[in-house]
């Protein structure tokens, strides 16, 4: 398999869709959005299903979503989609009422694009987190991130921080492209020494800190210093569990989530989804938009491992050490990815 076919999770415990903090039963109307911003063919929407207060992806694009519409003066509307029974018809009424751009989130808004997109030519969709749709939709773009870089940079930080020579990583699900990250991440420990163990765990969920923190707590108790988070809202039950004993260190998924562990969150994989939206959204304004897959990666800068300013400033001096004697090796990587010489593979298998 190849990175092309990286499959994107997102299967989570829905209730009824919830617009704006307005209930609605299949968004047959959208009351809430002022009439002229469609007619005149400005508004801008996100269709999020996954819940806002992450302080991860979801609250990442509603920020650059914001700041985009200030800046270049359009209206802009974020929408929790949390019954997918009810994706289809928000697509539809948003799109019959005239938006320019609707911006989708994850692998499970494929079909409903599908069905929808064609009978709109004038909107453009955005789908974020998605694998290619074959064949091409002229006005829907997938868009495709390769985060198994970013895990493969954090297993070698890791592999190199850590004291135990034991790490561990606490996904939201199994499925492929999170098993990839945790393969990268494995063999970037490897290749540091066979010696070193990378141990995975999913919590079933991407909304669970509870479950994120048990899990961590009992990795951390197996003796594992130094763990990977991958699963959203459930990451900050990881990092909560890191500061309850000492010798843990956790790395993040997102920059704001270094707040969440000044001492204990030394760096983060970036999957920069907010960066990206106000990229692929600037595109589609511009009169220069084409539909099929785009991929980001190292190279465009939307993945990225990055060292916590916080940490490196106030956490354990062992880890610090540790950790500046490993950023060298960490860039070396970084470079030698972006370009080509370096291979890491998409595995998907456990």
């Amino acid at each position: 398999m190849n990175d092309s076919d990286r499959r994107t999770p997102v299967l989570l415990t829905r209730r009824r869709a919830v617009l704006l903090g307005a209930a609605a039963t299949g968004a047959a109307s959208l009351p809430f959005l002022a009439p002229a911003a469609f007619a005149a063919g400005k508004l801008v929407a996100l269709v999020h299903t996954q819940a806002a207060g992450d302080n991860g992806p979801i609250d990442d694009m509603i920020a650059h979503l914001k700041a985009l519409a200030k800046e270049k003066h359009f209206p802009m509307r974020a929408i929790y989609a949390s019954d997918p029974s009810t994706y289809q018809s928000i697509l539809q009424t948003l799109a019959q009422a005239g938006a320019a751009v609707i911006v989708t989130t994850f692998n499970e808004m494929e079909n409903p694009l599908k069905a929808v997109a064609p009978g709109f030519p004038n909107t453009k969709f955005i789908q974020l987190y998605a694998d290619p749709i074959t064949p091409t939709v002229p006005n829907i773009r997938t868009v495709e991130y390769q985060a198994h870089y970013g895990m493969y940079l954090s297993g070698l930080f890791g592999a190199k921080m850590s004291q135990a020579g034991k790490l561990g990583y606490v996904g939201g699900m199994s499925l492929p492209g999170l098993n990839a990250d945790l393969n990268a991440m494995k063999a970037a420990a490897m290749g540091v020494s066979p010696t070193i163990t990378v141990k995975g765990a999913f919590a079933g969920s991407f909304q669970d800190p509870t479950k994120g923190r048990e899990i961590a707590n009992q990795l951390f108790s197996s003796g594992i210093d130094y763990i990977q988070t991958d699963g959203a809202a459930t990451d900050a039950g990881v990092i909560r569990a890191a500061s309850e004993g000492g010798n843990r260190v956790v790395s993040a998924v997102f920059r704001t989530q270094f707040k969440l562990g000044p001492k204990t969150v030394a760096a983060s994989v970036l999957v920069n989804f907010g960066q990206s939206l106000y990229d692929q959204v600037t595109i589609a304004l511009s009169g220069t938009f084409t539909g099929g897959h785009y991929v980001s990666n190292l190279a465009d800068g939307i993945i990225d491992f990055v060292p916590s300013p916080l940490f490196m400033a106030g956490g354990p001096p062992a880890y610090i050490a540790r950790a500046q004697a490993a950023w060298p090796a960490v860039n070396a990587a970084k470079q030698a990815i972006i370009k080509g010489t370096l291979k890491v593979p998409f595995n998907t298998t456990l």
